[in-house]
Formats: C-alpha cells, structure tokens, sequence
C-alpha cells in the first residue's frame, strides 16, 4: 500500500447536484414520454466534484459554499457525505434553491445540459469562516467568478498566508470578459486548471500553448488544461508538455474535468512535478470517464496509481 502525503483541503466554491439522463434520442413533443436507458443522481461542480474525487485519493477535504434549505441539498449532502466528506462549511440558505443540473446523455455521447445556479450565485466570503482554514496544505476554488475577482484574490491570498497551496479552476465558458471579471484572483492563483474552449475564450489565442502563457502572463503561476482525448497540457515557466489521455472506453465525460483536478492536486502533494501530476489527473480522469457522474467507480490511490503505471495512452 503506498504511503499517503497528507493532504487537508478546503474546496471552495460550486456544488452542484448533476442528474444524468442516458439514453435520449430527442426530447419528446408536447407532453409524450420516453423510456431511456439511465436516471441517476451525483455530486458534482468544480469544487464538489473535485472534492469528492480528492476525498477518495486520500485527502482530508472540508466543502465550503451554499445549498439552499431544499430536497436537492439534502441529497447532495448526503452523497457528499457518504464519500466521507466534511460538508460543515456548507451554508444553507432559505431564500434560495440548491445549484442543479439535467444531463441528457445522448447515444453518440454528446451530453447538453440544463443548469439552475441557485444558491451557488448567493455564495460571499461572509458565509466562509476564515479560522476554518487554519491547518489546510491547499485551498481549491472551484468558481472564481461566482465571487468575483478581487473577493477571490483575497480569499486566495489568506490561503497562501497560512502556507496553503492554491488552485483555482473556472465553471463559466471561456471569454474575455469573464476573464477580466477574475483577473483579480490570477496573481494568488498557484495552479489554474482551465479546459482547452475555456482557455481560446479567455485569450483569443488558438494555440493552446500561447493561450496557456498569456494566462501566466495575467499572473497564475502554473496552467494545467484538459483537452479532452488529446489529454492534457501544462504550461509554466519552463515550458510547455503534452500529457496524454489514457486509451479505455468512454461511457461519459461528465466530471472527467473535476477528476482531473483532483488527481492533478494529489499528485503535487505527493511530491510530483506539474507534468507528473497531470499524468496522475489523466488517469483519475480515466476511471470516470468509463461510467455515469463524477462519483463513478470504486477506487483509491492505490489502484489510479496501479492503472497509471500499466494502462496505455492514447
């Protein structure tokens, strides 16, 4: 059994309940049904999904954000829970909605979505008890532009006041302006984990490397972006590197993005470079993509670090 690095986090930000639907060929007219394959229910968002798949990498992970007082937050909470999750920073708020999403999955694997923000867009940095964090090796945002900008740089510089390693990744598509909304945030930003569409959006940039560095340029210290199959690419001072994707058959790509955060932080605080790490968020990715949500499977360190060395790339 390999011998697990501390590692006590607080994830910031975005929790979402994610229904998924599998099987949907159309949306039926007027008020007909459809039978299809799948209904289930996970936890998910950048920053509850990234802490559900963290927890089971062996972090010590505490949620902090908003649900409202409502069926849907019971239910998130109670599969963030079960995943051995500290959800007591997670406020609840009467006034508002829990943040929810419908997935219909269709059968190519093309995956729309419907999405409530809900008490996610409550969310303020009154409702997060700073002396909570006292203790945390890293503090992960998962929704920057939830909190805007200079909320955000503040949030995440106490975080590196305490010693506490930083990342942030953003749920919004990519666009200049939602890039200026957060600039704030980039200089107290250790490791940005964007998507490759996020990255063009925000940059203007089609090559992915110069989009990478023009975000370094805005102050994150690493860029560590998931391009789908083609895996990923890290981006920091000393270079660019292609990581690539683990060749296993794909039910679902939702939560991939999240596993890969996920696998991504554990791996630095094992002890491993950026490109290392994001070899280890490749194949944390792996064993989602080949089931329904980000709580797909039944692994642990052991076993992603098992598959990491004997599975091929693509």
């Amino acid at each position: 059994m390999t011998t697990q690095s501390p590692m006590r986090v607080a994830a910031v930000g975005v929790h979402v309940l994610d229904t998924h639907v599998l099987g949907v060929e159309s949306i039926p007219s007027g008020s007909d049904g459809q039978v299809v394959e799948t209904i289930r229910l996970s936890a998910a968002g950048t920053a509850g999904g990234t802490a559900l798949v963290l927890a089971r990498l062996g972090a010590d992970v505490r949620c902090h954000g908003a649900l409202g007082q409502d069926p849907i937050g019971d239910t998130l909470l109670a599969l963030l829970g079960r995943e051995g999750l500290d959800t007591s920073g997670l406020v609840r708020k009467a006034e508002q909605q829990s943040s929810a999403s419908v997935i219909p999955v269709r059968p190519n694997g093309d995956r729309p979505a419907w999405h409530c923000i809900g008490a996610n867009g409550a969310f303020t940095l009154d409702d997060l008890d700073l002396a909570a964090l006292e203790g945390i090796t890293h503090l992960h945002l998962g929704g920057p532009e939830f909190l805007g900008g200079e909320a955000a740089g503040r949030l995440l510089a106490h975080a590196r006041s305490l010693g506490a390693t930083t990342s942030v990744d953003i749920l919004a598509p990519g666009d200049p302006d939602m890039l200026a909304w957060i600039a704030d945030a980039l200089p107290h930003t250790d490791h940005l984990l964007p998507n490759d569409e996020q990255v063009r959006g925000f940059t203007g940039h089609d090559d992915l490397a110069d989009g990478a560095r023009a975000l370094l340029d805005a102050g994150a210290g690493c860029v560590a972006l998931t391009q789908g199959a083609r895996g990923a690419l890290v981006v920091d001072a000393s270079g660019a590197t292609t990581v690539p994707a683990y060749d296993v058959e794909v039910v679902d790509t939702t939560g991939c993005g999240d596993a890969f955060s996920a696998g991504y932080l554990r791996g630095l605080a094992l002890g491993r470079d950026p490109v290392d790490a994001a070899r280890l968020g490749c194949a944390t990715a792996a064993q989602v993509a080949g089931g329904v949500g980000t709580d797909h499977g039944r692994y642990d360190l052991d076993t992603v670090l098992a598959f990491e060395a004997a599975a091929p790339t693509r």
